[in-house]
Order: structure tokens, then sequence, then C-alpha cells
């Protein structure tokens, strides 16, 4: 049996590898420092933490009290409303930045958003949006497993002791899902850094203006900036890279369901 599956995990090892040293090959080593400060790279780079904080911020609110809903609660038609919330992660993200794009340019929505003087096509709230719309799924899913693992037990004997159902939430159910709220937290912000798909639909690819990191990726490959496309595509990988330490350090496995089997048995 270890001859077996020695064969298949060597050319999954060769495959990584062999990107890693073919993005590594390519990269201008005597100028990283200076593209690295390049004031293109530089605005990406904010432009990036601004959007994924704030999308994580977002999803956060948004999947930690849905994800406690879905735990909790029993009703008809739970099913539905479950696989709707959990649709986006197995959507292509193009495809999702399609329908967002198609939503907020109808005549409804965007006269709403008109008279209120918010823009969010080709903006970097668009940005925002267009993450809010992936990560979101990805956070209420964790929460949901999270909760589901929790004896409701202690929600019961803190109600008898006079909580109420705010103070259960906060007092007893958050702290004893921490770690693994925690865990999903690290992972949306990591889906935020990285997403390109919804977000080229919803903002653009506009350089100064929506550049995150893998739009920016994009246009430089696009116009021949291998140099600055590259060390882009390398920020990219150690963040990656650190989230992957974060998780393990948490101790919870990197995937989009931490613990959903656990919680299930």
């Amino acid at each position: 049996m270890r001859c077996l599956c020695l064969l298949p995990t060597g050319l999954l090892i060769f495959l990584i590898v062999g990107v890693l040293v073919g993005l590594f090959v390519h990269l201008p080593a005597s100028s990283i420092l200076t593209t690295l400060a390049s004031e293109e790279i530089v605005f990406a780079l904010r432009l990036t933490l601004f959007t994924s904080g704030a999308a994580t911020l977002i999803a956060v609110l948004l999947g930690v009290p849905a994800g406690h809903f879905l735990a909790r609660q029993q009703f008809k038609g739970k099913i539905v409303v479950d696989t709707l919330i959990d649709l986006p992660m197995t959507m292509t993200p193009l495809v999702a930045g399609v329908g967002l794009l198609f939503l907020l340019g109808s005549d409804p929505v965007r006269q709403t958003l008109d008279r209120f003087g918010i823009q969010l096509l080709f903006t970097p709230w668009g940005a925002i949006l267009a993450q809010v719309l992936i990560v979101t799924p990805v956070m209420a899913r964790t929460a949901r497993a999270a909760f589901a693992a929790i004896d409701t037990r202690y929600e019961q004997a803190a109600q008898t002791l006079g909580l109420k159902p705010v103070q259960v939430f906060l007092r007893v159910s958050l702290p004893m899902a921490r770690s693994v709220l925690l865990s999903g937290v690290v992972l949306c912000w990591a889906r935020a850094v990285g997403e390109f798909g919804a977000t080229l639909m919803v903002a653009g690819a506009t350089r100064f203006r929506t550049e995150t990191l893998p739009i920016a990726v994009f246009l430089n490959i696009s116009s021949g900036e291998l140099g600055i496309a590259l060390v882009c595509a390398w920020l990219l990988i150690m963040t990656g890279f650190l989230v992957l330490l974060v998780m393990r350090w948490i101790g919870t496995p990197f995937s989009d369901e931490p613990t959903a089997m656990k919680a299930e048995r």
C-alpha cells in the first residue's frame, strides 16, 4: 500500500514544487526590492489589505449569526436555505461576479443606489461586495459547524441561570466556538485576498483604482510587465503560506468546512 501511495504523492509534490520553481526562476532577483517599492505594487497591496479586511469583517457580521441560526433552528425549507448559502462556494467566482454585475446594473437597484449617492460598480466598494459574496458562505459554513459541535446543554444551563439569549450567545456560544471561528476568519481573509473573478466583473481592472494584487498580476501579465506580475504573485503565495501556518497554529485543518465532519458525527 505504501508503494501505491508513494507515486501519486510524489507526482503531486512534483507538480506543486514545479509551479513554485517556475515562478521563482523568472523572478527578477536583481530588482525585487525596487519592484516591491514601486508605486503600483504599493497601491495594489494597500487596496488588497483594505478590501479583504472590510470583506472579512462583513463576512463575520453576516456569517456568524447565520451559522448559529442554521445550527440551532429547525424550520421548513431549511435544507433549501442551507443550500443557497453554500451555493457561492460551488459557483465559479467569474459567474458569481457576472450575476452580481447584472444585479447592481438592474434599474431598480441602480436607481436606489443613485438616490443615496452610492456607487459600487467599477469602484473599490464593488470589489468589497464581490469578495463578501464569495467569502461569507465560507464563514457561515464554518460557524454552523462550530456551533453544531457545541453541546446545547451548556446554553440551556446558562438560560436557567437567567441569561438572555443574546447573553448566552455572547458569553457561552461564542467563547466555546472561538478557535474554529478564528480559523474561519483567517480562511475568509485569505480567500478575499486572492479573489479575482468576481472582483474583475464587478470592480473592473483599472490601474490605481481597482487594482488589487490578483488584478495587478492579470494587468501586468497582459501588458508584458512580467517582473511586477511575478512579485505580486509571490506576495500572494507568501500570504497563503502564512495563512497555512496560522491555521496550523490555531489547530484547525485547512478546509472550507473545518470540523464539519466532526460536527455531523
